[in-house]
């Protein structure tokens, strides 16, 4: 993603300022966008959430380890401030102490924007001065809300007040409003495009694929913070849908059931949790029940009844010949 010329005399006509002859910010990502960096003091999770009128903001704002801590970097984006600012901090660097090093050695430094928060829920941010305005930013005790290229100067004031509003909320949730009402303050004031959202656990964990609790992003979207908001909803589901499994897996079947029924009330229209429900039923011997699900579910898509030929045979279902008979006829 490169800023064309045009673009890049248009923004130092706007900020007024010429470039030192050591960087040009055309050289780097045009992500100008608001953000917040949180952690919840109860349950140490952290998250960064972002929206920007840009492709694919979160491929290159948003940052975290679990057990360590989150980056967002945005504006003329660095993204090296993402793993040299989660490596500092896991080395034992805090948060404000890593961000004010990494400035310190950026001869764009002028034109980042950019928050860091440690797992001790200290946050600390910095904008330079050429960013473009409305540009700033706001640190308090487990989170840092930052803007730049807002329509008006309420953006982060209002994303400050939200996060302390909704204190009640899971952390994600708790992201998504913050962000909803940066966007209904004005927002970006070239519109809107792209969004993410990460959440990293308060341990370290040992494998890479366990760092992000939730990843997120809509690329590419007329409402991308509504599109956001729905899809944590999935996920959400999804979470439930595992925690079914795991109860299945112990044969724990009304356990499952309650989990299986919470994800279906998140996303009735899934077929595919409706199926498995079906399955646990019939597993834990209650076909009776099962039946009028996989009657539903067949007529809506034929594919699951062939599907479920092919469960016996490796071991996902677990009923009698008759019982097969009886369910495939739905």
């Amino acid at each position: 993603m490169k800023t064309s010329l045009f673009a890049f005399l248009i923004l130092l006509l706007i900020n007024g300022q010429s470039v030192a002859q050591e960087y040009s910010p055309s050289k780097d990502a045009f992500a100008h966008t608001f953000s917040i960096v949180a952690r919840d003091s109860i349950t140490g999770e952290m998250a960064v959430g972002v929206q920007s009128h840009w492709f694919s903001v979160g491929s290159i704002v948003s940052w975290g380890k679990a057990g360590v801590g989150v980056v967002a970097t945005q504006s003329f984006v660095n993204p090296a401030y993402g793993p040299k600012g989660l490596s500092l901090m896991a080395e034992g660097t805090s948060a404000s102490e890593a961000l004010e090093k990494l400035v310190s050695e950026d001869s764009g430094q002028a034109y980042r924007q950019v928050a860091f928060l440690d797992n001790m829920g200290e946050a600390a941010a910095y904008t330079g001065k050429n960013c473009v305005e409305s540009a700033s930013h706001y640190v308090g005790r487990n989170f840092s809300v930052q803007a730049n290229m807002m329509l008006n100067d309420e953006v982060v004031p209002v994303m400050k007040a939200a996060f302390q509003e909704h204190s009640g909320l899971p952390l994600a949730e708790r992201v998504v409003k913050v962000l909803q009402a940066a966007q209904s303050a004005g927002g970006d004031i070239r519109g809107k495009q792209s969004a993410a959202l990460i959440v990293v656990g308060r341990d370290r964990v040992e494998n890479s694929w366990e760092e992000k609790k939730i990843d997120l992003r809509v690329d590419d979207h007329s409402q991308p913070l509504t599109e956001l908001e729905r899809l944590l909803s999935v996920a959400r589901a999804y979470e439930f849908m595992n925690r079914g499994d795991l109860a299945m897996e112990e044969n724990d079947v009304e356990e499952a059931l309650e989990q299986y029924g919470k994800a279906q009330e998140l996303f009735p229209e899934n077929l595919e949790m409706k199926y498995w429900t079906a399955i646990a039923l019939a597993n834990s011997g209650r076909l009776e029940e099962a039946l009028p699900l996989l009657k539903t579910i067949f007529k809506k898509d034929k594919n699951w009844r062939t599907m479920t030929r092919r469960l016996p045979s490796s071991g996902l279902l677990n009923v009698s010949e008759d019982g097969l008979q009886q369910i495939l006829e739905q």
